[in-house]
């Protein structure tokens, strides 16, 4: 079963539902297949970045409420065993050139892989990967060849934002936005129990069981066939 995952690099509710999301992979008894989407949340934030407290105040948020909402994120994350994640003390930049070398390394059979390790760079370290030296320098961290021309020739921009389009169609107005086999949207973030319970649901719809219907006069197997009729 597919589960399509749209997200952005610098949404914190986004790293940990990434975290929650392979989670649910390692526990669930079926194949689940995790296709990671682009979206940007502030593709005009300034090239160099800027303080998730300045970004506060930009948007109009109350310093205070905002620090409140942002900790209980980095508690949520501790909770759930992804440690370090700083999601206050961090910059904030574009990500368009961060999600094409995403959709490039999707390309090469390393997506889920390549999205982790950058959620883990940015609010690990925590690692500011809005230019594309900054971005290229991740790329040589993490063994992804080619990326230096995939980068510069802009190819995988309109992939990037067709992403974007399509969440937007979709009815997706903030990040995470999950979308499991193509029926059920799970707009926000959820704890992993209830995403387990989701995909659960899903996986149940997806693959009905089988309704017994009339009766059968008799049966063959290994051991014979047996007379059920009269």
């Amino acid at each position: 079963m597919k589960i399509e995952f749209w997200s952005d690099i610098i949404c914190p509710y986004c790293g940990l539902m990434d975290h929650r999301l392979h989670l649910v992979q390692e526990r669930f008894e079926h194949d689940l297949e995790i296709v990671h989407r682009s979206f940007q949340l502030h593709p005009d934030l300034p090239r160099e970045g800027i303080t998730q407290r300045d970004l506060f105040a930009a948007a109009g948020v109350p310093t205070e409420a905002g620090v409140r909402t942002i900790r209980r994120i980095e508690e949520s994350a501790e909770a759930d065993g992804l440690t370090p994640y700083h999601a206050l003390d961090r910059t904030l930049g574009p990500t368009d050139h961060a999600h094409e070398l995403l959709a490039y390394a999707t390309d090469q059979g390393r997506g889920n892989e390549i999205w982790s390790a950058m959620f883990r760079a940015h609010f690990g370290e925590p690692r500011a990967l809005w230019t594309v030296d900054a971005v290229l320098r991740f790329a040589g961290e993490a063994g992804l060849d080619g990326a230096a021309d995939a980068l510069g020739s802009r190819r995988y921009r309109d992939r990037v934002q067709a992403d974007q389009r399509e969440a937007e169609s979709l009815g997706a107005q903030g990040m995470p936005f999950i979308v499991l086999d193509e029926r059920y949207a799970i707009p926000g973030a959820i704890g992993t129990e209830d995403l387990l319970a989701a995909v659960t649901k899903a996986w149940a719809e997806h693959t009905p069981k089988l309704s017994v219907i009339g009766g059968a006069e008799g049966v063959c197997g290994p051991d014979g066939c047996a007379v059920t009729f009269t």
